[in-house]
């Protein structure tokens, strides 16, 4: 039976370790980095439109509705510590597969999932 979900496609904020983009590659992983200095309301928009999952430090994007980016990986994992970080992202991407609509707390010892706000009127 195959699964209906397709396969996740990311986007790397400027702020994460670039070594955790190079083994998304080496997985023949869908990726792309952000441009640098690119404001945080293109970046959301550009998920939006890819259906991309922001992979991101940065708390601001908590933030963001459901109509305004597709879904977070908020890192909680020292940049200094690639190995730790593909570590983590390996074990994530391996018991994940819907990422839509939410927020990803993914620390060292796990992760946990939260929905996005949503802005849409009941």
């Amino acid at each position: 039976m195959s699964s209906s979900i397709p396969n996740p496609t990311f986007l790397l904020d400027e702020n994460v370790n670039s070594r955790l983009y190079k083994f998304l590659r080496s997985q023949d992983i869908d990726v792309k980095l952000t441009a640098k200095s690119l404001p945080d309301k293109d970046v959301a928009e550009f998920c939006l439109k890819e259906n991309r999952i922001l992979i991101t430090n940065d708390e601001d994007f908590l933030e963001y509705s459901d109509d305004e980016i597709y879904a977070v990986i908020w890192l909680r994992i020292p940049q200094n510590r690639p190995d730790i970080l593909i570590n983590s992202f390996k074990r994530l991407t391996s018991e994940c597969r819907d990422f839509a609509g939410k927020v990803i707390i993914l620390s060292e010892s796990g992760w946990k999932d939260f929905p996005l706000y949503q802005n849409s009127i009941p």
